[in-house]
Order: structure tokens, then C-alpha cells, then sequence
């Protein structure tokens, strides 16, 4: 018996059409409404970047404003407490990071898909992504959250540190899974040419955690008091909140996608494929997060309060670095598109004018910090020891914004044209092989690292203690931003197939 040959349309396919004169990509009639949506493979490159940038630049601010909140409260509560509160932040940044490269898969496939006109493609490679990124992160979550305490024991914390910040932890590894589908389903706008939902729902998401935070730190009304631990329920709840937003727009089709589950079903070619891609862009966001995990080892050897500096400034840093962060997703994006398009040279000159954005914004937030340092660290603890402490760090590590945010748009343009594995190999280099080789001996304290069975000391070249951390990650990140102009020079990240 033959098998019925029913057709099983896995999505609605929307035929377009270009309006030249206002430079709109406009979907048909949707239940009596014209969706209209910028092309952005035409008109300006500057402002089709800027157009898209600046929503991922408020987005990616506010992406860090759940972690500086929670540093915060943990300031009012104990030294202890922002130690605590700053390692399992690093923690779940690490599990975030292994799924986000199945995101810069989708994204790059989605873009490229979108550049060619074909939504159909879209929204069955949004629909797969999705399939990857949320059981990644239902699998990672679940483990974190059985695993806490001995991840925190790894690190050789304090007992203090752990009794204070162990609930919390276990509560940041369950909004994981929240975090996953906010940002998965944000990424597919994006790629689609939309930021500014992604940026409502964040908006709401930050709204969100901020109000209930406090209700379940202290207990207010008929909320339990949590302590710090009722930060990160807060952020649970807020994140599914976000998702709920995002996927209302991708499943109501209000936007250039229109998901619907009839008819769905895995697809394996392209599911192979979006791991293929995204696998080394996974590595290189778990590579940085785990050097960041080795580095905080190393500053632990300087007690607890080397450790809540350390936590405090590379927040309040990455704060400042996230318009690189958001320039660089502005830019994947408007690659993705362009290559989709047929115009590579419009997705070369992209990256130039990304370039020439972060340049002056990152040299502007770089005096900022360098100036008004001692204000920042003021903002997160009153602690006497802590502000002069965390003022030195803050103030080597402000010199890496400028080069982080140079590199963070080469990487985002390469991963969403499909290269990623160069992105994969000099952030594996630069981390590895000179930040935390090159911190070691800047330290002046000697750390013997097993190497394969050996017992390897790293020579000392000065004796700058803590702050031989810093200075080993501002170098590293030059190093790596100069890595990339060679790649950038060539032709191959052009000429990658994603779809």
C-alpha cells in the first residue's frame, strides 16, 4: 500500500513586493492589514544600520541591567553576597552562550532567506533553530540546577559565599530556559529586519524584574521574603514574560514571519546544518565564558573581596561595551540580508561603517568610565575596601571597551554570514593562549596548571597581583580585535553558504 501523498505546508509562504520609493519590503494584506517593513538590502547603508542597531543597542543595555540590579540588592546585603551573586551570573552566561550559537545559526540562515525574498524558507529555518536552542537549554538548565553548589565548590569560594548565593544560582540556571526563548524568538525578528519588538519585550521583561524584586528580597506585602535568592525569581518570572511578547508577534504574523505549528515536523537536513554552523559559534561564546570562570579561580586567590571588585567592574564594563554588542548584531544582520541579496560589496562596506560607530562610541563610553570610575563602583556598594579596589579594576579594564566592541563587530558579521569558525579560532587563541597564560604572569604569584599529565608555572614578568587579571584581559582583547582585519580583508566570510 502506497503511503497518501497529502500535502503538509509547513508554513504560509507571504510573496513580496519592493516599494522603491520608501524603501519597504511590504508583506500582502493580513487580516486587513499592509505590513509594511524596511528593506534593508537598499537605500542608506549607515542609516539601514543605524535603523536597525539602535533597538539591539537599547536591548543589549537592558540584557545587562538584570545583572547590575541583582548587584545592587546584593550590595545592600554583604560583600558575600556580590561575590555569590557575580559567579553565578558567570555561570549562567556560560550555559547562555553554548546555546546562542545555535541562535547565530538561525539568525544567519533567517537573514540570508529573508535577503532572498523567500519567507517560506524563513520561517521553517526560525521554526528548526527553535527546535534546537529550546532543548539545548531545557537539558543545560536541568543540570545546573541539580549541580549548583558543586560548580560553585569548583571555584574554591568561601562557604560564606556559597550559604549566601547557592538558592540564587539554582534559580538563575531555571530562568536559562526563560532567557532561551526570549532570545530565540527575538533573534528571528531580527533577522527578519524587526528590532524593535526584541526591544519592547526586553523593556517589559527589565520592567518586570526590577518592580518584584524588591517585594521578594524583603518580603514586602504578602511575599515571601527570599533575600537575594528573590532577585532571581523575580528575573524567572520576567523572562517568560518577554518570551510571551516575542512569540506573540512571530505566531500572530503581525511581522514579516508568520510561524504556525500545522503541519510541523523536524527537519534534519537543515537541523544538521544549523548545528554545523552554529557549533562553532557556540564554542566560542563557551570558551569566553569558561576563561571568565578560570580568571575568577585566579582572582579568588586574593580573597573575597578581589572577588566582588572583579564581579562588580566586568559588569559595569560590559554595560559600556553592549553598543559594540548591539552595532555588531545591527551589522550580522544587515550582512546576512545583503549576501541573501546577491550584494556582497554592500555587506563589506556594512562592517566599515559598524566599524566607524563603534569607534566613537566605544572611545566616549572608555573616558566616561575612565573619569567617573569612582562614581560607577559607588553606584553598586558603600563597602570602604571595595570602592577603592574596584575603581583601579574598572579603570584598566575600561581601556578593553574600545577593542571589544571593534571586535564584537567583526564576529557578528562573520557568524551571521556563516563564518564562524574563523570567530571560533581567534577567540580560542586569545583567550586561551594569551589571556590566561598571560594573566599567570602578570599575577607575580605563582599557579602550577596541569597540562596533559604535566604540571606546568608560567614564568612571572612582573608582580602586579590582582590586577595582573585586568591588565592579561585589555591585552587580549587588542589582540584579538587586530586578528580579525585579515579575515575581513578577504573574500571567503563572503562566500559562505548558510542555506
Amino acid at each position: 500500500m502506497q503511503p497518501s501523498q497529502q500535502p503538509t505546508p509547513l508554513l504560509i509562504q507571504a510573496p513580496v513586493s519592493l516599494d522603491e520609493e520608501s524603501n519597504e519590503l511590504s508583506a500582502p494584506p493580513t487580516q486587513g492589514q499592509r505590513l509594511p517593513t524596511r528593506d534593508l538590502t537598499r537605500g542608506s547603508i549607515p542609516r539601514n544600520l543605524w535603523w536597525l542597531a539602535w533597538p539591539q543597542m537599547v536591548e543589549s543595555v537592558l540584557n545587562v541591567v538584570d545583572q547590575i540590579v541583582d548587584l545592587v540588592w546584593a550590595g545592600m546585603i554583604s560583600v558575600s553576597a556580590i561575590a555569590g551573586v557575580g559567579i553565578a551570573q558567570t555561570y549562567r552566561q556560560l550555559t547562555m552562550t553554548g546555546r546562542m550559537g545555535i541562535d547565530t545559526a538561525m539568525r544567519a540562515q533567517v537573514a540570508r532567506a529573508i535577503g532572498a525574498r523567500d519567507i517560506h524558507l524563513a520561517n521553517n529555518l526560525a521554526l528548526q533553530g527553535f527546535t534546537l536552542s529550546g532543548g539545548f537549554s531545557l537539558i543545560v538548565g536541568l543540570s545546573g540546577l541539580i549541580f549548583t553548589v558543586p560548580l560553585m565548590r569548583l571555584l574554591g569560594l568561601d562557604q560564606s559565599v556559597i550559604d549566601t548565593a547557592s538558592f540564587y544560582m539554582r534559580l538563575q540556571f531555571l530562568s536559562v530556559v526563560g532567557v532561551a526563548f526570549r532570545q530565540m524568538g527575538g533573534a528571528a525578528l531580527q533577522a527578519a529586519g524587526d528590532a524593535i519588538t526584541p526591544m519592547k519585550a526586553t523593556t517589559l521583561t527589565r520592567l518586570t524584574h526590577i518592580i518584584l524584586s524588591p517585594f521578594l528580597i524583603f518580603g514586602w506585602f504578602f511575599f515571601p521574603e527570599m533575600g537575594i535568592a528573590g532577585a532571581a525569581l523575580a528575573d524567572v518570572l520576567a523572562q517568560f514574560a518577554g518570551s510571551t511578547w516575542n512569540f506573540a508577534v512571530l505566531f500572530r504574523g503581525t511581522g514579516r514571519l508568520q510561524l504556525t505549528l500545522r503541519g510541523y515536523r523536524p527537519d534534519p537536513p537543515v537541523l544538521w546544518r544549523t548545528v554545523k554552523i552554529g557549533l562553532p559559534a557556540s564554542v566560542t561564546g563557551m570558551e569566553r565564558s569558561t576563561a571568565q570562570l578560570v580568571l575568577v579561580a585566579l582572582v579568588a586567590n586574593f580573597g573575597t573581596l578581589a572577588v566582588a571588585a572583579f564581579s562588580l567592574t566586568r559588569r559595569a564594563e560590559n554595560l559600556a561595551q553592549l553598543g559594540g554588542g548591539g552595532l555588531g548584531q545591527a551589522a550580522g544582520v544587515l550582512v546576512g540580508q545583503n549576501l541573501g541579496a546577491g550584494s556582497p560589496d554592500r555587506a563589506r562596506k556594512t562592517v566599515l561603517w559598524a566599524l566607524g560607530y563603534v569607534v566613537a562610541l566605544a572611545g566616549t563610553l572608555t573616558l566616561i568610565l575612565l573619569t567617573f570610575a569612582p562614581l560607577v563602583v559607588r553606584a553598586f556598594t558603600r563597602d570602604p575596601e571595595l570602592i577603592p579596589l574596584g575603581t583601579d579594576w574598572l579603570r584598566i579594564l575600561a581601556l578593553s571597551v574600545f577593542c571589544l566592541g571593534t571586535g564584537q563587530v567583526f564576529a557578528q558579521s562573520f557568524n551571521t554570514a556563516g563564518a564562524t569558525l574563523i570567530p571560533m579560532l581567534v577567540s580560542l587563541v586569545s583567550f586561551w593562549f594569551i589571556e590566561v597564560p598571560l594573566a599567570l604572569m602578570l599575577m607575580g604569584t605563582p599557579v602550577p596548571v596541569g597540562l596533559f599529565g604535566l604540571t606546568v608555572t608560567f614564568p612571572t614578568l612582573a608582580h602586579w597581583g590582582q590586577f595582573g587579571v585586568a591588565w592579561a584581559i585589555t591585552i587580549a582583547m587588542l589582540i584579538r580585535a587586530l586578528a580579525f582585519v585579515p579575515y575581513f580583508l578577504g573574500d571567503g566570510w563572503l562566500k559562505k553558504r548558510v542555506i
